[in-house]
This record gives structure tokens, sequence and C-alpha cells, in this order.
């Protein structure tokens, strides 16, 4: 019996989408922009890798050609020749470059409205909420209040945030409003507890999520987020394909943030992890664990959150490779019917100016012992990864999307 594994690798963009200017995007391209800085042999003073980025495996299911289909070049060191499976390029309808609306429209649940958004300004929050938020969560203040990287505002206030007890609070160009807060000093769930009330204040406005993002150290050198993080997310509006398989009494696997982006609605078994080594282990895990119909989704963050928006360009190549390297042992597990896709929900174009989320198209890479190899096309919305793994589960089909299976 069919089960279907979708390993979702965050940020990992493969050109500008058609709308791309509305964001200031144009000529984005995550994986083109790092394999040519690999060729062009750029230092990498970290002494993380060298040379020409070497993905054969992501290649060999169509990588290279994914990316010449979605920006008609192909970049050095990839070829346009996959060895198997089926390759594609998806496109977004969802209107914005976030998780929630990426994850929510491959699980065939385009987001019909638009988020609401904090705007660039200091402070960056309406100063009622904040209020609110103090008075509801007992807390002495806040700090930060206005757009920022999390690793830099944690350099930035994290003594001062232990000194007085206040949470660090900021956000992005994303639908987010984030709290950064000391592990043992603050307390993970005392973070937690104020996350939730920050979310009951913040949902009314569309915000899409509130992010706890607890860490540890004493001084700027040493403050180092954890895998503890935890996203209290809005509810999809419809049942996505998790909820599809979960009502049809199969079983649905979200590992890593998935269960947290979809609001843990149709997740069966929940599965966390930190890490491209842990989370690559916990999918091979479930996978060991799946019966018949099962759903695994796994999402691998990092490629994101480490080197995205740290605009990390050799630390994104070394990310890329290393996810490449273990493919073979997912593969080696697969039964004869079971479907692996792998894609993407947004872009992080690390040569991109700034440190935010590009509005890119994406690689649809599927691969089955019982799939022959070709091309599936650009399609128009990323529903239609959905709405193609639950023609392979059979399950009914949904509203949007269609199979390309």
């Amino acid at each position: 019996m069919p089960r279907a594994i979708v390993c979702l690798l965050d940020s990992v963009g493969i050109g500008g989408a058609p709308d791309a200017e509305s964001y200031g995007d144009v000529g984005s391209n995550t994986v083109g922009h790092i394999a040519e800085w690999a060729a062009a042999g750029k230092a990498d003073r970290a002494g993380l890798r060298a040379g020409a980025l070497h993905v054969p495996n992501l290649d060999a299911l169509g990588l290279g050609a994914a990316i010449k289909l979605s920006t008609g070049l192909l970049p050095p060191g990839l070829s346009d020749a996959p060895k198997g499976g089926r390759f594609g390029v998806g496109r977004e309808v969802s209107k914005g470059k976030d998780t929630p609306s990426g994850h929510w429209e491959i699980a065939g649940v385009p987001v019909p409205f638009e988020w609401g958004y904090f705007p660039q300004t200091v402070p960056s929050f309406p100063a009622e909420l904040v209020e609110e938020f103090i008075r509801r969560a007992d807390l002495p203040g806040i700090l930060g209040d206005k757009h920022a990287s999390g690793t830099d505002i944690i350099a930035e206030l994290g003594q001062e945030h232990i000194r007085t007890g206040k949470p660090i609070c900021y956000t992005s160009v994303d639908s987010v409003f984030q709290i950064a807060a000391h592990e043992t000093h603050f307390g993970l769930d005392r973070l937690y507890e104020i996350c939730k009330v920050a979310f009951e204040l913040t949902a009314p406005l569309n915000i899409g999520r509130v992010i706890a993002r607890p860490f540890v150290g004493e001084t700027p050198e040493t403050f180092k987020r954890t895998g503890n993080r935890r996203d209290f997310a809005i509810a999809p509006p419809e049942p996505t394909l998790l909820d599809r398989n979960a009502a049809a009494g199969n079983s649905v696997f979200a590992i890593g943030k998935i269960s947290d982006i979809y609001a843990g609605s149709g997740v069966t078994h929940k599965i966390k992890g930190t890490g491209i080594p842990q989370l690559f282990d916990k999918t091979l895990e479930a996978m060991e664990m799946a019966g018949d119909r099962a759903f695994i989704m796994t999402n691998f963050v990092d490629f994101d959150s480490e080197y995205g928006h740290r605009r990390d360009v050799p630390g994104y190549a070394a990310a890329l490779e290393l996810f490449d390297s273990r493919l073979p042992e997912l593969i080696a597990k697969m039964r004869h019917d079971d479907l692996l896709v792998l894609t993407a929900d947004h872009g992080n174009d690390p040569t991109w100016p700034g440190t935010d989320h590009t509005r890119e198209q994406v690689p649809i890479l599927v691969f089955s012992p019982a799939l022959a190899q070709g091309e599936i096309g650009i399609r128009s919305t990323f529903a239609d990864i959905g709405e193609s793994i639950a023609a392979w589960l059979g399950l009914a089909p949904g509203r949007h999307g269609k199979s390309f299976l």
C-alpha cells in the first residue's frame, strides 16, 4: 500500500516568480546564485567547503533541470539531464513569501486572504498592543519593538533582557511577532506562556505566527538560540492534506516545525528535531514506523534560519551538500510504492540584499520506484503538490490544484 514522504527544504528557491517585482525580488535565485558563487571559487573563510556545488543526488532527481525550466539558465556544476523521477517547478498563488502560505498551499490550501504586517518603523508594534501584552502577561516591559534579525537583536539586547526580565520582541517583513527570552534566566515555560498571550492579541490583526525564540549563554559572544523554538500559528482556513489523510484513518507524521505551521491540525505523530542530520534521522525513523497510506512531512528549517536569513552563502552551500549526501539513505528505505517529494516553500537568496525571504519559484522533485521518469512542467499553484500526494494515497480530490501523476 502506498505512502508519501515530503522533504521540505525550507527556502530552497530556484528563481524569481512572475510577480517577484511586487516584492522587490526580480533576479533572485537561491540555488542558482549559490552554484554561481561556488563555481567562481569565492573565499570560504569558515573552511566549510571548496569548489563547485556538489549535489549529485538532487541533480539526478532533476534539480538542475528544474532550475533551467524556471529561469532558462542552467547553473554551473548542475545537469539538465536527470536520471530518475519527475521534475518540475512550483509557482505560488498565495500572496506572500512567508512560511505558512507556502506550506498551506503545498498541502492543498492556498491562502485566500492578506496577512497582517507590522510597519518598518521604530517602534513597530501598536502602543495599545504592547500595553495590553505587558498587562496580561504581567511583564515589566518589553525590549526591541522593531524589525530585526533574530541573532543580531539577541546579541544587542540579550544582557539587558537578563538584567531586567523584559522579553525581546521583534518582527520582520513576514507576518510574525517574535519573542526571544533566555531559557534559564527567564524560563522556557514562561516564554511559551507569554507567547500564548501574544498570539491571542495578534490573531485579530491577521498576524500569522507568534514565535518563541529561546536562547542560552551569558554574553553577546556566547548567546545561541536553542532547538526549543515554538510557533503559535493561525490554523489553515480549510482542511489540508494532513487533515484529509488523518480523517481517512491514516497516520500523519509531522517532523520539525511542521506541526506548529499547521497549528497541529491533522497531525497524528508530532516529532521534534534540530539540525539537518537529526531531522534526517527522524525522517528515517518515521519511515520505519509508518504504516500503509501514511504521510510523512519534514521541514528542514536550517537552510532558511541558519543560512538564508544570515546571508551565509558558504554555509548554505555546505547545508545543501550535507542534505544531498544523506539522500541515498532515504531512497534505500523506500518501498516500491512509496512516493518521495522534495520541494520548498519560498526562496531566501543568501546573495540578495537584506535578510528576508525572496519571492521565488520552487523545485518539485518526485521519485518512486513505481514511477516513470519525466517532466511535470511549471505548475500554476503549489496545491498541485498536495493533490498529487492525495491521489497517490487514494484520497478524494480537494478543491484546489490538480495532480501531475
